[in-house]
């Protein structure tokens, strides 16, 4: 499975999994989303959180979700990439919450 979804198809409660890196995260991100960056996922795939389905993957753009997505899947994971990733998600107008203290925005 390597297929996209977009925002617009996804509740605004979803649980996706968010690979950006901390600063990105810190910025902007859903409120029900895990943070596990990218170059950490293969040492934290334990955490990913259960979902009946594919899990969302989100990054800025969908690059690095989309090489997240496709390999969660080659390890026997099921995950589908966000495209457009949390750009696409702002704006669409969904919900964010920021860590840094700051109006949520997209690094």
């Amino acid at each position: 499975m390597s297929k996209n979804t977009v925002p617009a198809e996804l509740a605004d409660d979803a649980v996706i999994l968010d690979v950006r890196r901390q600063d990105e995260w810190d910025a902007g991100h859903a409120p029900t989303a895990v943070h596990i960056p990218f170059e950490e996922l293969q040492a934290r795939v334990a955490e990913l959180p259960s979902t009946d389905g594919p899990i969302p993957v989100v990054c800025r753009g969908g690059g690095r979700s989309s090489r997240a997505a496709k390999w969660l899947n080659d390890n026997g994971h099921q995950a589908i990439n966000v495209a457009g990733g949390m750009q696409a998600w702002h704006a669409e107008g969904k919900p964010m919450d920021s860590a840094d203290g700051n109006s949520p925005r997209v690094l």
